[in-house]
């Protein structure tokens, strides 16, 4: 059985703690901006935490940050609540992480996304260029106006891996489209700003982009707003020197507000979402029977990787610092087909993505990094 449990917010801002009686075994989880329920990261993170206390009995106390200055300032009570294991999910939360490691020799500490310092620290970390690069594989192939957007939350070595595998993957596939990378902020406030995405994507969209794979946590939510709003673009206000391709699309169903607003020449449009499943957000009609506006997602697990970190704690196994990578290879990273985009990758083309994730396990096919 396991517990989720809350203390006073007066207690720190966004504190959400255990009991005064802690369970036996307890895991402490810092949570970056955008909280529990963001739909990507921290919502990965804990279910990866939530799964292992499930069948493990526990308790998971958590830490939300309501502004970028809180980010890392619940992780020394956690530790001093008497976790086992504390995790800080996002590189904002590592120098806390550090920090209250040294501090408390006698808990792991573990922060998703960096690499810790000490000896009682791991770091998981992706090797995000890997899914990134059949995403943009698959985007270059289905691209009808060759114009391609990412949008980025933050320009850091992180999301630099995402982009180069995902601007790899484009040319691969087509040599003639184009990447165009833009970033929401300069802070770690660009994965929680789901405006400033929305108009970013706008932007693209207005350019003759198509599809726009976003690695930017919260604020990924813009897009999809965005290309709710803009279901497609129109052949006649593409810009200058854009042409459409042949429609990829042009027999999967479409409800009847999409027929209406899209009439006449046009294309639609598509989001990439990222770490978590999203594809079901881009059933703007609730029907996943018509014309789906996710094209895939780029499934980072960090729900996998924080499943099998608290496991190893919680059942004694021995501890190895420092870095511990996940990728295709074993089970960290993947693109997800399900019954929302199905019609849009059609067999043939799932054959090719699966040849090519072989060639990247078998290090034939050398994905960049930067």
């Amino acid at each position: 059985m396991h517990r989720i449990s809350l203390l006073p917010l007066a207690l720190a801002p966004a504190l959400l703690l255990g009991s005064a009686e802690a369970a036996a075994f307890t895991v402490g989880l810092a949570f970056d901006l955008g909280g529990r329920n963001d739909q990507g990261f921290n919502q990965a993170a804990f279910q990866g935490a939530k799964r292992a206390i499930d069948e493990t009995g526990g308790e998971v106390q958590v830490f939300e940050p309501q502004k970028l200055a809180d980010v890392g300032s619940g992780i020394p009570r956690l530790a001093s609540m008497g976790s086992k294991i504390v995790i800080g999910v996002g590189f904002s939360n590592n120098a806390a992480i550090t920090q209250a490691a040294a501090s408390n020799p006698g808990a792991r500490f573990v922060t998703v996304d960096d690499l810790p310092k000490g000896p009682n620290t791991v770091g998981l970390r992706f090797r995000e260029q890997e899914g990134s690069f059949l995403a943009g594989y698959l985007a270059g192939k289905q691209s009808a106006t060759g114009q391609i957007g990412f949008v980025g939350g933050v320009d850091l070595p992180v999301i630099r891996r995402f982009r180069a595998g995902f601007q790899a993957g484009v040319k691969f596939a087509c040599p003639a489209c184009q990447v165009k990378s833009v970033y929401v902020s300069t802070t770690s406030q660009g994965f929680n700003n789901p405006a400033v995405a929305k108009q970013l994507a706008a932007k693209l969209l207005a350019g003759g982009t198509d599809i726009i794979y976003t690695a930017a946590g919260a604020s990924g939510l813009g897009v999809i707003e965005q290309i709710k709003a803009q279901p497609c673009l129109k052949a006649a206000n593409l810009p200058a020197g854009v042409k459409f391709a042949p429609d990829n699309f042009a027999q999967v169903p479409r409800s009847a507000a999409e027929q209406k607003a899209c009439a006449g020449d046009s294309r639609p449009t598509f989001f990439i979402g990222v770490d978590v499943n999203q594809n079901a957000l881009g059933d703007f009609d609730k029907n996943p029977a018509t014309l789906n506006h996710g094209l895939t997602s780029m499934l980072k697990r960090v729900d996998n990787a924080v499943y099998a970190i608290v496991k190893d704690v919680a059942e004694g196994r021995p501890w190895r610092s420092g870095d511990r990578s996940f990728g295709l290879s074993n089970g960290g990273i993947a693109l997800a087909v399900d019954q929302y985009n199905k019609a849009l990758i059609p067999a043939p083309m799932q054959a090719n993505l699966k040849k090519i994730e072989d060639l990247i396990v078998n290090g034939t096919l050398k994905v960049p990094t930067q």
